[in-house]
């Protein structure tokens, strides 16, 4: 029996999953915003505040970015863990690439469910 020492994170098949995934829900809110355009026969800024007006679609948004969000994080991670070698200078640019990834998702909602003036 051989044993296998296995050391270093283990992301993998479940990241790749997850990139899949958020792929997935961008690629279908882009055909919705791409039918809704056609349907519609372009979208102006009526069009954008009727949509915007209901729930669902800040909903569809939402989930959207957050898709976006978490896709680019694990792309960043990626990068960050290939190209930089000293690990506190890998670790300083992963907390600031989540500390910018959380303060648009913060941004994100304050303009989805903000005071509009």
């Amino acid at each position: 029996m051989v044993k296998r020492i296995v050391v270093g994170a283990h992301y993998g098949s479940g990241d790749w999953l997850a990139q899949r995934i958020t792929a997935v829900v961008m690629a279908v809110y882009t055909l919705l915003i791409l039918g809704i355009a056609l349907y519609k026969g372009g979208i102006d800024y009526a069009v954008w505040q009727q949509l915007f007006s209901g729930t669902a679609f800040r909903v569809a948004t939402l989930l959207f970015a957050l898709a976006l969000l978490w896709h680019a994080w694990i792309g960043m991670r990626d990068v960050w863990m290939d190209y930089i070698k000293p690990a506190g200078m890998r670790l300083t640019l992963e907390v600031l690439t989540v500390v910018v990834l959380l303060g648009y998702a913060a941004w994100l909602v304050q303009i989805l469910w903000g005071q509009s003036k």
